[in-house]
């Protein structure tokens, strides 16, 4: 090799080394989330979106500025201790996370320095995540969905929409007992007030959500509440179409069960409260200090209903209840 071609591919060395040092440098200086979830973040995809478009709100684009690790129990839920501990280690600058009060929880013991920032569907000074939703204290603060307050309303609305029906069920993970004891306390009270009688389903993975409902059935039930949760949530598309093959007619928790073609859903926006939770986990990075961040808690909800799906079970959905929804899929 003559000696200028020499120079030159040290030259060109020299650029490509010096470039793959700047981008790993940028690569270590970038803040790091852990994002921990009971089950896959596959089966929530729109919410994990929502959740980017939320930091993207507070100037942190995942790839640029921030990078995002995502660990999964897969609903083993005694791993995640070990993943939590895992993301720790890693050194991340928070931990997020959404749906599950057990993940939460199992952040929360992992660390007391980093900030952890949760979205729950119940009450977190009862779970145990903070001393108060206006003054959280510790490193923990985030949203609450409070999906585990609206049972009665949902089941008003299936009232409504069902008259005559006496005997209504609900569909618990027994491995989710905060939200399932609100849950099905409320149901069993606002059931009894109009005469009726609720029977609980228990289930926590796919062959037990079948024999659940091919129990419907057997238990003379006449509608359906199912609870929420990432267990149901991730397999929303089998419930609906479990429902409709038992032609029952199922109350849901989050609309996109109801898009899919569920009945009827009545709750708050999932979509919204991640990318609310986006916008704390950026707050949190920009330096806010978690104990200082009250507890967000829902204010909007929506009721969706399928007229589509209500013909082909037969039903009529009531003039009164139509006018009052937020969306009506036909």
């Amino acid at each position: 090799m003559r000696r200028r071609e020499f120079v030159i591919g040290v030259g060109l060395s020299s650029v490509t080394l010096a470039r793959a040092l700047i981008a790993y440098a940028q690569q270590r200086a970038m803040p790091l989330i852990g994002f921990l979830n009971v089950a896959s973040a596959d089966g929530y995809q729109p919410m994990v979106a929502a959740f980017r478009r939320g930091l993207q709100e507070m100037g942190y684009v995942e790839g640029q500025n921030v990078a995002i690790e995502f660990r999964a129990a897969y609903n083993e839920f005694e791993r995640l201790p070990d993943l939590a501990a895992d993301l720790v280690r890693r050194r991340v600058a928070a931990i997020v996370t959404p749906g599950s009060v057990a993940a939460a929880l199992a952040a929360k013991t992992a660390t007391a320095t980093i900030p952890v920032v949760f979205g729950i569907g119940t009450d977190p000074v009862q779970a145990g995540l903070v001393t108060s939703l206006n003054r959280p204290g510790g490193n923990v603060t985030g949203v609450s969905y409070m999906q585990g307050e609206l049972a009665a309303k949902q089941v008003g609305l299936l009232h409504e929409l069902l008259p005559e029906a006496t005997r209504f069920a609900v569909l618990a993970n027994p491995n989710n007992p905060l939200v399932n004891d609100s849950i099905v306390t409320d149901s069993r009270a606002a059931v009894s007030s109009i005469g009726g009688h609720v029977e609980v389903l228990s289930a926590s993975s796919n062959s037990e959500i079948d024999a659940a409902f091919a129990n419907l059935t057997g238990q003379r039930c006449q509608a359906l509440l199912v609870s929420p949760g990432p267990l149901f949530g991730n397999r929303r598309i089998h419930i609906a179409m479990l429902a409709m093959r038992y032609a029952m007619p199922a109350m849901y928790y989050d609309r996109e069960f109801t898009e899919i073609g569920g009945l009827i859903s009545y709750g708050t926006s999932l979509v919204d409260q991640y990318r609310q939770t986006g916008i704390y986990t950026g707050r949190v990075l920009r330096g806010e200090r978690p104990t200082d961040l009250p507890v967000q808690r829902a204010t909007k909800f929506e009721l969706v209903i399928n007229v589509q799906t209500a013909k082909t079970l037969g039903l009529t959905i009531p003039p009164t209840l139509l006018a009052r929804a937020d969306e009506v899929i036909e």
